[in-house]
């Protein structure tokens, strides 16, 4: 190939933390976190300012989904398809990431609810925490067609449907090693696209519009997109300053379209593209702000609704008890937004975080194979 902005005959650019991808995680979680405050103020933003804020919910899961199959290709793939890493192992390296911050989140909300209740506080909305949807949610079962799941800490049902999709991997692994890079970047696009069809076809949803009861059938096609554009990322040099126009690009056609409607087939390729080229420009001082700012994005993703059911739970009784003006409302929302961050960064360094330090030993132990458990993997998930 001759083209001088992408070819096959120059090295790529290695994954590095620090960088722009994690600078793109840190900024994502915090968007997850405005987009999930945004109708607790005395006007929704969805209203006040731009319908994006109402769509957020959307445009962000895709790309935490493409995201997290990009980023687990890029750090894995290799030490996988090579043996040095067994599937069961890769599996309950990624299992173990989320389950602890998961559980730990569920069970404090139902002490929130539990306590809040003994106290004489219910829910403004007691249909989200309904007893008999619990179970399903605590074991990330939710996105398989399992009956509950729906509300108390309702995004988890997009890690319950990243587990469906740790499992398949490998299995994705051995399919695209054996192609090129191009046809795997076609194959990526078409399935997606013939994954949309079908759903249509037997559900008469789009795959992007999948209930959250059949999570994994939205989160596959796009996590496996996302491994696509890693593979292709691996395999095929872009010139920095060609993937640098692309991702600005991208970011303000994607700004651009939703002032009309989600347009979700044109954001999906703008998000894409801006992934793509995340990964394609250098990163010659890495950041360790941007580094561990990233590293706490699973802990703002987690966290940030039982921080949010908390802290208005409290605003809301403050707000109708003492007739606070329309100026104290707004201080509380902004409160609790800086609340959802601050939690997000306490829980990952005082909690999370060392628990994760003792998983790791632990599963380092358990390797039989001594290049496992010796070999230094540096993850940007988490």
């Amino acid at each position: 190939m001759a083209w001088t902005a992408i070819s096959t005959r120059n090295e790529t650019i290695p994954i590095v933390r620090g960088g722009w991808l994690d600078a793109l995680r840190f900024i994502v979680a915090g968007l997850i976190i405005l987009h999930h405050f945004q109708g607790a103020g005395p006007i929704a933003l969805a209203e006040g300012l731009h319908p994006v804020f109402e769509r957020g919910g959307f445009l962000l899961t895709n790309f935490f989904l493409i995201d997290s199959g990009y980023v687990l290709m890029r750090v894995y793939s290799a030490s996988v398809a090579e043996g040095r890493m067994s599937a069961s192992d890769f599996f309950l390296k990624r299992y173990l990431r989320v389950l602890p911050a998961h559980l730990i989140m569920g069970l404090s909300l139902v002490v929130l609810i539990v306590g809040g209740g003994l106290l004489g506080f219910s829910p403004r909305a007691p249909e989200w925490f309904r007893w008999d949807q619990l179970w399903a949610q605590l074991s990330l079962t939710q996105a398989y067609g399992v009956p509950g799941g729906y509300g108390w800490n309702a995004p988890s049902w997009s890690i319950s449907a990243l587990i469906g999709c740790y499992l398949v991997f490998p299995w994705l692994l051995k399919g695209i090693t054996r192609l090129g890079p191009w046809s795997v970047l076609a194959l990526g696009v078409g399935g997606y696209l013939l994954a949309n069809q079908l759903t249509w076809t037997l559900f008469g949803y789009p795959v992007y519009q999948m209930p959250m009861g059949f999570g994994f059938i939205r989160a596959l096609p796009l996590f496996a997109l996302g491994m696509a554009l890693a593979w292709f990322a691996q395999k095929v040099w872009i010139s920095p300053k060609l993937a640098g126009r692309a991702g600005i690009g991208a970011a303000l056609a994607l700004a651009f379209v939703q002032f009309f409607d989600k347009h979700a087939l044109v954001s999906l390729a703008c998000i894409s593209v801006i992934i793509l080229a995340a990964g394609a420009i250098p990163t010659p001082r890495p950041s360790k702000w941007i580094e561990k700012a990233a590293q706490v994005s699973f802990s703002m993703f987690i966290t940030n609704e039982v921080v949010r059911i908390a802290w208005f739970g409290v605003a809301n009784v403050a707000i109708a008890r003492f007739a606070l003006p329309v100026g104290a409302q707004w201080a509380l929302w902004v409160g609790g937004v800086v609340a959802a961050f601050a939690f997000a960064f306490a829980f990952h360094f005082v909690i999370d975080n060392p628990i994760q330090w003792r998983i790791r030993g632990w599963i380092r132990s358990r390797s039989r194979r001594p290049a496992v458990a010796t070999q230094p993997v540096v993850s940007l998930e988490g």
